[in-house]
């Protein structure tokens, strides 16, 4: 399969202390990837590099064979809007309706009429299965329905990879589990690339097509869930179990 995304070699210091040291991994068109790894080990960092919201200290970040970390911030925009984000906490609008916070990044776009909007919008609801929810207020939305709407509000731009932090982050294991198929189900019914972001590896495990440990700033390891599974490597391990060293200990 074609590669959409190729990181060669990034890295990135902040506030003086490496976080990125020479990360290296690709995904391929229609591919699930997602990236397992310690609390602040540069997850989200990685993140943010893909969304050309960062810039590296050297390497780059090749995205459909454009080199993003070379380019300025009006020459980035087109690039971004074939990315689609989900944050953590959904960073929905209050004060703006369902309907109102799905249309918001097509009208910033331009190009769209209102009866295009329209249809995008219904369409977006229907694919995340919350039909007819245009006038509901976020305060009136659960914790798995607000993550709908912000999964639905970043496919609404049709983007050809999806970046995901910590999906099921606050969810419930039933709720969770609804996410992790509705990842898998945009994926295949929109042919998008995922990165998925991830502590939870019963998610991980659902979502991935492939796993990569990002460990001391560096991909330390990849594979299939099966592969991560039955690996004998203790950092592996360590991490797949949930086993802390004796400094790890909170006292």
């Amino acid at each position: 399969m074609s590669k959409i995304l190729e990181i060669r070699n990034l890295r990135k210091s902040l506030n003086g202390r490496a976080v990125l040291r020479g990360v290296n991994f690709s995904v391929s068109a229609g591919e699930r990837v997602v990236i397992i790894g310690r609390s602040g080990g540069g997850k989200s960092v990685l993140l943010r590099h893909i969304m050309g919201l960062l810039p590296p200290d050297a390497g780059e970040v090749m995205f459909q064979g454009v080199n993003l970390a070379a380019l300025g911030e009006e020459a980035l925009n087109p690039y971004r809007r074939k990315i689609g984000m989900l944050f953590q906490n959904g960073a929905l609008f209050d004060s703006l309706s369902v309907g109102d916070n799905l249309a918001f990044p097509l009208r910033e776009h331009g190009g769209f009429s209102a009866a295009d909007i329209g249809a995008r919008v219904r369409e977006a609801l229907e694919i995340v299965d919350l039909p007819g929810q245009q006038q509901t207020m976020p305060a009136e939305l659960s914790g798995g329905m607000k993550k709908r709407v912000a999964l639905a509000r970043a496919i609404i731009s049709r983007p050809v990879l999806m970046l995901y932090d910590e999906p099921t982050t606050g969810l419930d294991p039933i709720v969770a589990d609804s996410i992790n198929r509705l990842i898998v189900r945009l994926g295949d019914r929109l042919n998008m690339s995922s990165i998925v972001v991830t502590h939870d590896m019963v998610s991980a495990c659902h979502i991935a097509d492939r796993i990569c440990q990002l460990h001391e700033g560096r991909i330390y390891y990849e594979g299939t869930p099966a592969e991560v599974q039955a690996s004998r490597d203790p950092v592996v391990q360590k991490f797949v179990r949930g086993i802390s060293e004796p400094q790890d200990a909170i006292v």
